[in-house]
């Protein structure tokens, strides 16, 4: 009969810590981005259109304007892509 040689020990399995790791910090990421301030140096609402200090906003399409009658807004272009609206011009500045 012949003897056996012991086999090497198998490394521990880290492919689940590897992965929690990896969903921890997606989930850090995400919680940062959505709790840190986005105002910018004005301070400005997250909808320019809110903020009273923003005098001209757009989202890439078309440019809007605040007056004494309300808003005014340009037509957008015919094959725009409308992104997030932006504040171009703040009061006093």
């Amino acid at each position: 009969m012949a003897a056996e040689t012991p086999s090497a020990p198998k490394p521990p399995a880290r492919d689940g810590l590897v992965a929690a790791g990896i969903a921890a910090l997606v989930a850090a990421t995400v919680l940062i981005g959505a709790l840190a301030p986005g105002g910018g140096p004005h301070g400005a609402a997250s909808d320019p259109r809110e903020d009273t200090a923003c005098l001209e906003w757009s989202d890439g399409c078309r440019v809007c304007q605040r007056q004494a009658e309300g808003s005014a807004c340009s037509l957008p272009g015919i094959a725009c892509t409308p992104s997030a609206e932006r504040c171009l011009r703040h009061s006093g500045g």
